[in-house]
């Protein structure tokens, strides 16, 4: 496997916390990612975001038929291009310069990322949705957002909405120093397994406006979170809605409300909020 220091060497670059550029030069880490996917992960074509300098290309390409890094430094771009040519010539790897946010992002089977944190929800939300494995590196306290429990103090918007879409686990925490340069917080190693919920809602984008709309007022209670965010729920009646979702709900703030509470919410918001 390539040296992730030698790598940084020959691309003559350095990262850059201005740019959110932090990579990782762990080799143990790094050989353990991509056996963080799902014993039975399709690997047929792993997605990688945000490539760097190659040092996770190159294990994924050990265990991947073909794998596809989408980098917007257009300098790593190049240098990716330049330093995994073969593969890239057998047909195993594209690289893709751009940015992950705009960009049409290629069919695949399953992730492995180094995530860029200034973006780790606006990515993740993009790749949620696919169903996919995911192995995800974020900032340990969002990881830690992603797994909490209804009642706990970082449970809330981002709890509910990825394990709509996944069951969410933190794998391994990941020490600063582990990064060059290091960054000013710790990270986590996250796996998301695609899963349907156990709870039916009527459609994905009611369900996650409300859970967003009351999450913006999560110290009021439900009665007045729903009544004062209609603007972001798009709840036309939302007194009607308090009714029907009952004296135990109302009462209730968003940190101590279940994903199937928050569904249920939504079902009845489809019948009795709505014009």
């Amino acid at each position: 496997m390539r040296d992730p220091d030698a790598l940084i060497a020959r691309a003559g670059v350095r990262g850059d916390p201005e740019r959110d550029q932090h990579f990782l030069v762990d080799d143990r880490v790094l050989d353990r990612l991509p056996g963080h996917l799902p014993d039975r992960a399709d690997r047929t074509h792993v997605l990688e975001i945000g490539g760097g300098t190659g040092a996770l290309t190159d294990r994924l390409l050990g265990t991947a038929d073909r794998v596809t890094v989408v980098e917007r430094d257009q300098t790593l771009a190049a240098f990716l291009t330049e330093e995994f040519a073969d593969a890239i010539e057998a047909g195993r790897l594209e690289v893709i310069g751009g940015d992950a946010l705009e960009i049409d992002l290629p069919a695949f089977t399953a992730s492995v990322s180094n995530l860029p944190y200034g973006i780790s929800s606006e990515i993740a939300f993009r790749l949620l949705p696919a169903g996919r494995p995911l192995v995800l590196t974020f900032q340990r306290e969002f990881a830690e957002r992603m797994v909490a429990e209804p009642g706990s103090d970082e449970y809330g918007r981002l709890s509910v909405t990825a394990g709509h879409y996944a069951d969410i686990e933190i794998v391994e925490t990941v020490p600063r120093e582990a990064f060059s340069p290091p960054p000013a917080v710790e990270s986590a190693v996250v796996r998301a397994t695609p899963k349907e919920p156990e709870y039916a809602v009527p459609d994905d984008e009611t369900f996650m406006a409300i859970v967003r709309a009351v999450f913006t007022q999560r110290r009021k209670t439900m009665r007045n979170a729903i009544r004062n965010t209609t603007h972001i729920s798009g709840i036309d009646d939302p007194e009607a809605v308090i009714e029907a979702a009952g004296e135990e709900l109302a009462r209730k703030r968003a940190g101590n409300v279940s994903p199937e509470s928050f569904a249920r919410l939504a079902r009845i918001a489809a019948e009795v909020g709505t014009e």
